[in-house]
């Protein structure tokens, strides 16, 4: 997954922002309307919505002679394939996983449990797991599954 320049992150954010299914997209004038204290010519913001495009960041639909622009996926499904990213950087995915497990607060590590037990089946009524899984995509969807016998267990 290609990382985000800060005009590109900006540009993101405003789509992210929008509330899906209340939307069928935004327009250049809209992201650069939104994009307030920063003095962009309409042609920049355009040419980043295309580069974003070109990335398969964004989805771009036709509307007369403009384009409507939306994210291709969530923040948080963006946010999570930069992590798994991170995780094939090389080195151990093992020792990263701890490292990053044994760096979360506690809140964050109830969070981490409650996914983990959705994902294990182990979550049972009441138990806040099933809640957390449908409020948070999953972010292996339309990632091809690689098996390594040193890192699936």
């Amino acid at each position: 997954m290609t990382r985000l320049g800060d005009l590109e992150r900006a540009v993101m954010d405003v789509l992210w922002d929008v509330v899906p299914g209340t939307s069928d997209g935004v327009t250049v004038r809209e992201v650069a309307d939104a994009l307030d204290g920063r003095e962009l010519a309409y042609t920049t913001v355009m040419t980043v919505l295309d580069r974003l495009a070109g990335k398969g960041m964004v989805q771009r639909e036709r509307e007369g002679r403009a384009w409507r622009y939306r994210a291709a996926a969530s923040r948080e499904a963006h946010i999570a394939q930069l992590m798994l990213d991170a995780l094939d950087l090389g080195g151990s995915r093992d020792a990263a996983l701890v490292r990053f497990a044994r760096s979360v607060t506690g809140t964050e590590a109830e969070v981490l449990r409650a996914a983990l037990g959705a994902e294990a089946g182990l979550s049972g009524p009441g138990d806040g797991g099933a809640r957390l899984a449908d409020r948070v995509e999953d972010p292996r969807a339309g990632r091809p599954r690689v098996t390594d016998e040193a890192t699936d267990r």
